[in-house]
């Protein structure tokens, strides 16, 4: 598991988010835009958003804006309804690692995603 986000650089920016900025992961999107949809889902059927939301303390407003800013570049509308290995769906996450702070993550996501 210690080399599971190598091939999938938005995923460990994400699982790092306590450490990445924005820009960072503006860019990783922009660079992997040619070969984004091999890079989409990982080998337990995670989404960057599965990773963001899995994570203790969950993004920072920051990153889950730029995930959130352009379905065409990053199709956040198809992965939020993607279930991974364990059948769950990115949003199980963040509710099931609910903090108040957490509030304004679902809403940004459901105002994205509706």
């Amino acid at each position: 598991l210690v080399d599971r986000f190598d091939s999938f650089p938005l995923h460990k920016l994400c699982y790092h988010h306590s450490s990445t900025t924005a820009q960072e992961l503006r860019l990783c999107i922009e660079d992997q835009n040619e070969e984004m949809e091999e890079s989409l889902v990982d080998d337990f059927g995670m989404t960057a958003f599965h990773v963001c939301f899995s994570t203790i303390g969950g993004p920072r407003n920051a990153l889950l804006q730029v995930l959130l800013l352009d379905n065409n570049r990053y199709p956040y509308n198809a992965l939020l309804g993607w279930k991974d290995a364990n059948d769950k769906l990115a949003m199980d996450y963040l509710v099931f690692n609910w903090t108040p702070e957490n509030k304004i993550l679902l809403q940004m996501t459901l105002q994205s995603w509706m």
